[in-house]
């Protein structure tokens, strides 16, 4: 998996400036991402944005930063009642899930940082120690309480999706999730539990949900992941006993050991399952697999 670097500047030393938000939303030359019920606007593959002026109603605002063309870029969280920016269709009105593919990497990034801070500024209005409304800070990045001085800020939580291969490399293990009703078979995962680490997740989260064991693991990549505000951690991972895959049940209701034939044909939409979308590292993870590239090789196994 390629390492990525960093896209867009998120402009950090601006943040404490006094008034930034206000002198920008004034500024002509700066731009606005208008993120409404987890969605922006995309037009002919590339992430609107607007003058600060052309968004009406109820927002809350925040610095993104600036891209590399120099542009400074506001977010405008709107509730999923606000009116569409200058009548846009409802279908250009995209989510990250919609976008896999279709973005260049610079709005890519832009797209689920945007999500993300969206949902939380809408999210953290009130504080959680005294249920004091709360007052934006840092450009939109922090909300401090001024009743009890609680400050609030955006949290990630970090969750590990793993691959799990046979020992003899031939086949990936994969699960149906009952959410999907069969339809998708796709990499384990699972949230970081309170005093676990990584490394540990991953081992307790694929013995509870496909029953199996693991040998060796292996970092790959992560994955910025808005929904709701998530860090996708990437491993790749041998079972230890194949026989012993089984679903556990109630999240996890059926689980495939897949050869590479199998894999490349649902890759190609022809079955015999579906597979994750472009947007997500699960099939990055499968595609790594199914074209023979290894894990990190400067990274140590775990046990």
């Amino acid at each position: 998996m390629t390492v990525q670097r960093v896209q867009f500047d998120r402009a950090a030393h601006l943040r404490d400036e006094q008034g930034v938000l206000d002198a920008l939303r004034s500024s002509p030359d700066a731009r606005a991402i208008v993120v409404r019920d987890g969605r922006a606007r995309i037009e002919d593959g590339t992430l609107v944005a607007v003058a600060p002026s052309e968004v009406a109603g109820d927002a809350e605002w925040a610095l993104l930063g600036r891209r590399e063309d120099g542009t400074l870029l506001l977010l405008a969280a709107v509730g999923r009642e606000a009116e569409s920016i200058d009548a846009a269709p409802e279908e250009t009105w995209l989510g990250v899930r919609d976008t896999g593919g279709m973005l260049a990497a610079e709005d890519t990034e832009l797209l689920v940082t945007a999500v993300a801070l969206a949902s939380w500024l809408r999210d953290a209005r009130f504080c959680p120690t005294c249920g004091s409304e709360t007052v934006l800070r840092q450009g939109g990045w922090s909300r401090r309480c001024e009743r009890c001085g609680h400050d609030i800020f955006p949290r990630t939580d970090p969750a590990v999706i793993v691959a799990v291969e046979s020992a003899d490399g031939e086949r990936l293990l994969l699960g149906a999730n009952a959410n999907w009703r069969g339809r998708m078979y796709s990499c384990f995962a699972g949230f970081v539990e309170a005093g676990e680490s990584l490394e540990v997740t991953v081992h307790r989260e694929i013995e509870e949900e496909a029953g199996v064991l693991l040998d060796e693991v292996r970092y790959v990549s992560s994955q910025p992941w808005p929904y709701p505000r998530s860090l996708m951690i990437g491993f790749r991972a041998t079972a230890s006993e194949e026989r012993r895959a089984r679903p556990d049940g109630e999240e996890i209701i059926d689980v495939r050991w897949f050869t590479r034939d199998e894999i490349r044909s649902a890759l190609k939409g022809e079955g015999p399952v579906g597979l994750p979308g472009p947007a997500s590292i699960a099939r990055a993870l499968i595609i790594d697999w199914c074209d023979g590239r290894p894990a990190a090789e400067d990274a140590d196994g775990a046990q």
